[in-house]
């Protein structure tokens, strides 16, 4: 158990280091400045994010990395209910200390600019200030235009396609790719959500990939990470989307898989 805990901080760390690594990157680099923040690179860079984490993870502890994936196969597949909650701990630990890493080799970037929100999604992030404009913009009832409503439900519908992807990955019965090529899919999932649903919410999809680095955050010095009620929604809508999407999988795929 210590080990499998071990590797979901270790393969987290690795997730949010590139991730949010990524995001830092592109939206604060002089040599780019904001004007070519570019959501290709972003979501390019997150998929390579979860593919090398789950390589490096998955032989110790399974590579959740997400609290959503461990509630839903603890809902489905069996994972015991009483490792349920050391994992997610250790999840948002790996989360916390990946955002540390980001900030230890963007310091210089991050203090300049003000301590800019790289850290978690919503209002206020790099994201929407590049895309939706300033605060004023988002407002404190809204997403960058699309209500928190609408957020949630993006949520929720984008980590249902997240788990669809993890469980065809490694479904022997089904076409998947199992050990070796698993995580391409998985990071494959990640792009394409990324791409064609993460626009209302900034596809966090991963409770702990949010919240770890969003407490971080405020240790660093940005500002309004609490202030504008919208925290709850990356925590409570992909923890519904991964119990919604593990159910479908099953309903409409596993029911008309071989048996044997």
């Amino acid at each position: 158990m210590f080990g499998q805990l071990i590797g979901e901080v270790f393969g987290t760390f690795i997730l949010i280091l590139l991730g949010d690594g990524v995001v830092a990157n592109v939206g604060l680099a002089p040599r780019l400045g904001a004007a070519a923040y570019n959501w290709n690179t972003i979501t390019i860079g997150w998929a390579f994010a979860v593919i090398v984490a789950v390589y490096v993870s998955a032989g110790v502890s399974g590579a959740h990395l997400n609290p959503a994936v461990t509630i839903a196969l603890a809902f489905k597949r069996d994972f015991p209910w009483s490792k349920v909650l050391p994992y997610i701990l250790a999840q948002v630990v790996g989360a916390f200390l990946g955002a540390l890493g980001v900030y230890l080799v963007y310091m210089d970037g991050l203090q300049s600019a003000g301590m800019p929100n790289v850290w978690a999604t919503g209002p206020g992030s790099v994201f929407g200030q590049t895309f939706w404009g300033t605060a004023a913009g988002a407002g404190v009832a809204s997403a960058g235009g699309y209500s928190f409503l609408n957020a949630f439900v993006a949520e929720v519908i984008g980590t249902a396609v997240l788990l669809w992807g993890i469980l065809a990955s490694g479904d022997s019965k089904n076409t998947g790719l199992m050990h070796n090529m698993g995580p391409f899919l998985v990071g494959g999932t990640v792009l394409a959500v990324g791409l064609s649903l993460g626009g209302p919410s900034g596809y966090a999809i991963n409770p702990a990939r949010d919240l770890g680095p969003r407490l971080f955050g405020v240790l660093a010095g940005t500002q309004g990470l609490f202030a504008d009620g919208y925290w709850w929604i990356p925590v409570v809508a992909p923890i519904v989307g991964g119990i919604i999407g593990i159910y479908l999988y099953d309903m409409f795929v596993t029911a008309y898989l071989p048996k044997k």
